[in-house]
């Protein structure tokens, strides 16, 4: 099981991740936890044109 489909089978675990020094994934640079949560915040741009 990857790290995005945990977090959605626990979405309490996002909860945690937002708020700083709450949670962390170990294993997971920072890099990679901001753009994780990012993609749970919908902030990723799927109107780029290489997407349509």
């Amino acid at each position: 099981m990857n790290v995005i489909q945990y977090l959605e089978q626990n979405s309490s675990l996002v909860t945690l991740l937002k708020e700083q020094n709450k949670a962390s994934l170990i294993g997971i640079s920072s890099i990679e936890q901001q753009a994780i949560l990012e993609a749970f915040n919908g902030e990723l741009n799927t109107e780029s044109q290489i997407w349509n």
